[in-house]
């Protein structure tokens, strides 16, 4: 047996309710997956992996495969379908949910916001709307009072720096804007927001641990002899990763375009540090590239590639994102790590050696709590539509079908011995440094 990690060390996979429950149909995504060419193969979520109905049977292979721990997210849409008018049916299938997690041994981290707004709020202008933050809090804390009893760890928002930027800057996701100064004004809304909502899950819940889940990857220069390759890889790298949290921390949000706004009511809205990691970019000067920052991605040559054929299979970048985070003193949660590979020939390499390290960064001292990989189940990928296979699961969404790969039964053995496998990595990947 290799690396073991420590007593208590939550082990869980992660999902988010539009991508997985189905027939989200006051969601905000429901309108836009119609709209042609927003989705990448014409596709819908339809059924999804028909959770809102069913989620138990997957809460029964994460039993399978020893999982002590599993991060959900809610719908706001579906517990506020319209403003002012809650749910009660919608709010106890997400209590009944969660305690079948508990029943099932497994401790739920759950998200207020991953992605989507109702579409009543969409309408009003979405994280453009003054009037978001307050709403925002009220769902929170109606959320928080019902479920108290079951959850402990709430993270607000998910990936808030790149969902805004697809959705606001680049036109990828809902609303599908390409404003800069939209993405700025929306960007400090949803630090209102989280601030609103930590605030208020506190009221209801004192002893809750609330954060966000950040989405944090290495900015390296394509070229380190290039200034402007460097300089670009060193703003961006303030602006994805660092800009957010550091406002969660001082008080203060600086950012590109002139941002400069004080948030000092902020201070301190974290508990733990959720941080979801993928890939690495490395990142060349293009001036033709206005509407992305001036970026053009590179991937190193001879790079392993996921399906997502520009996403780097990138382990180390794992132990860097910990090093430079454990700066806050929070406790972290790996919230989100996972590859797109529906042949699944290269995600069992991807979870030994991600999983590295994490040990090694635990072994230098970096307070991680947990990990969850994503997905116990291939899911509906937002922009992508089905074309991207996440899954430990394989899913055929016409007929619901599950097979299981054969990572599932390695990340079932991790789990159960709360350790690293010993003997050789598949081959492709670079081994720990």
């Amino acid at each position: 047996m290799g690396f073991r990690f420590p007593d208590g060390f939550r082990w869980g996979t992660a999902t988010s309710a539009y991508q997985v429950e189905g027939n989200n149909i006051a969601s905000d995504w429901w309108l836009w997956e119609r709209q042609p060419g927003t989705i990448l193969d014409g596709s819908r979520s339809g059924l999804a992996c028909d959770w809102w109905r069913s989620a138990e049977r997957d809460f029964d292979r994460m039993v399978g495969l020893h999982q002590n721990a599993a991060r959900l997210s809610i719908e706001w849409s579906r517990l506020e379908p319209r403003e002012g008018q809650w749910d009660q049916a919608a709010e106890a299938r997400y209590l009944e949910m969660l305690r079948g997690l508990r029943e099932r041994g497994m401790e739920p981290l759950v998200t207020l916001n991953h992605f989507t707004l109702p579409q009543w709020v969409a309408d009003r202008g979405g994280w453009l709307w003054d009037g978001i933050v307050p709403a925002f809090a009220r769902y929170a804390a109606q959320m928080v009072r019902a479920a108290s009893t079951s959850v402990d760890l709430w993270t607000t928002l998910n990936e808030p720096v790149g969902h805004l930027f697809a959705a606001y800057v680049l036109g990828r996701f809902a609303p599908g804007r390409t404003s800069p100064l939209g993405f700025l004004r929306a960007l400090l809304h949803s630090v209102r927001a989280h601030e609103a909502a930590y605030h208020a899950i506190h009221d209801v819940q004192p002893t809750a641990r609330v954060s966000i889940a950040a989405y944090l990857r290495p900015f390296q220069p394509a070229n380190p002899d290039s200034w402007l390759d460097r300089l670009l890889a060193l703003r961006l790298d303030h602006l994805v990763n660092w800009m957010y949290l550091d406002a969660l921390v001082t008080g203060r949000l600086a950012g590109p375009f002139g941002l400069r706004a004080h948030v000092r009511t902020a201070v301190p809205t974290l508990d733990f540090l959720g941080v979801n990691y993928y890939t690495r970019s490395r990142v060349a000067f293009d001036i033709r590239r206005p509407r992305y920052l001036f970026t053009r991605p590179e991937l190193a040559p001879g790079a392993a590639v996921s399906d997502a054929t520009d996403s780097e299979i990138f382990p180390d970048g794992m132990l860097a994102v910990l090093r430079r985070a454990r700066r806050y003193g929070l406790p972290i949660y790996i919230t989100e790590n996972g590859l797109p590979d529906a042949d699944d020939d290269l995600r069992p390499g991807f979870i030994v050696e991600h999983l590295r390290r994490v040990a090694q960064a635990i072994d230098e001292g970096c307070p991680v709590r947990g990990y969850y990989h994503w997905s116990i189940v291939d899911n509906f990928e937002w922009a992508d539509g089905w074309t991207l296979r996440f899954g430990l699961h394989a899913l055929d969404p016409s007929t619901q079908i599950r097979v299981a790969r054969s990572s599932a039964a390695l990340y079932g053995e991790i789990c159960r011995d709360n350790a690293l496998p010993e003997g050789t990595v598949p081959s492709g990947l670079p081994e720990v440094s």
